[in-house]
């Protein structure tokens, strides 16, 4: 089992920031801005999802996981807290979080499914939010140019991401969740997740009049489809998710880690290890 730190994150996202934050780059700012926006809904559905799991679990095996579970559940809702202070200030220069109330909708729409379900979808996406962490990373340079506070906020994520990436997944194989499924709910939360981001990104750019832009595909092109960019780089850990004998400590966060104790002057220490 893992002992997760929570952490309380000496970033202060109260002062303004502009729209292109992300280096003025029009795409870069809206495809972050889009992943923030489905975060706070997201978190809470993760954290009511794996409460749940926890719940259904037989008591010889609950009481294995309610440490990790509680450290989970702490450090996902400092991620919707923090990233809906983030998101306010997105309201406030005009952009329009589509993403979020249609989240919103589709969970509760889903709400007779098993508790099984709900677990292997959040396994799903911790492992989508997993390798995003490992590709920012190797890549610094996608907030090239940006304020260091607004670096920071996605970095300690990203670090945080990294740390809670097995709880799910852990917890759907204590329920006796099956490959076949595990597979299968990926591949639909891949399609979700994907057409998501897209569409709220799109919407991004036309609330900031960067749509028809050159500059904004040729920056896309470059940050998704690039030799290692975000998309083209991670078919292979996507791809991993579907092996037998995945499990998601096989994916190392070196990165990770380091990130955490070179930089602790950025965060409190609340709980945990």
């Amino acid at each position: 089992m893992t002992d997760l730190i929570v952490r309380r994150l000496l970033v202060d996202l109260e002062t303004p920031f502009a729209l292109r934050w992300n280096g003025g780059d029009a795409f870069r700012s809206a495809l972050f801005n889009a992943l923030s926006m489905s975060f706070p809904v997201g978190e809470q559905y993760f954290i009511d999802s794996v409460r749940a799991g926890l719940k259904a679990l037989p008591e010889e095996k609950r009481a294995a996981f309610e440490k990790e579970v509680q450290g989970f559940v702490a450090q996902e809702a400092t991620h919707r807290r923090i990233h809906a202070t983030f998101n306010a200030q997105l309201d406030r220069l005009g952009c329009h979080n589509t993403w979020a109330p249609r989240s919103a909708k589709r969970i509760a729409a889903n709400a007779w499914r098993s508790v099984r379900f709900h677990v292997g979808s959040t396994a799903a996406v911790e492992h989508f939010t997993a390798i995003l962490s490992a590709w920012i990373f190797r890549h610094p340079e996608v907030f090239e140019g940006s304020e260091p506070r607004l670096v920071t906020l996605w970095q300690w994520h990203a670090a945080e991401e990294a740390e809670h990436r097995s709880t799910a997944f852990d917890i759907f194989r204590a329920m006796d969740g099956t490959e076949d499924v595990r597979r299968q709910v990926f591949r639909i939360i891949t399609m979700i997740f994907l057409s998501n981001l897209a569409r709220q990104t799109i919407r991004n750019l036309w609330d900031d009049n960067s749509l028809f832009k050159w500059s904004t595909w040729r920056s896309a092109a470059q940050v998704l489809f690039s030799k290692d960019g975000m998309f083209r780089g991670n078919i292979g850990p996507w791809r991993e998710y579907l092996a037998a004998d995945f499990h998601p400590t096989k994916q190392a966060a070196p990165h990770a880690q380091a990130w955490l104790g070179e930089h602790s002057d950025q965060y409190v220490v609340v709980s945990g290890a």
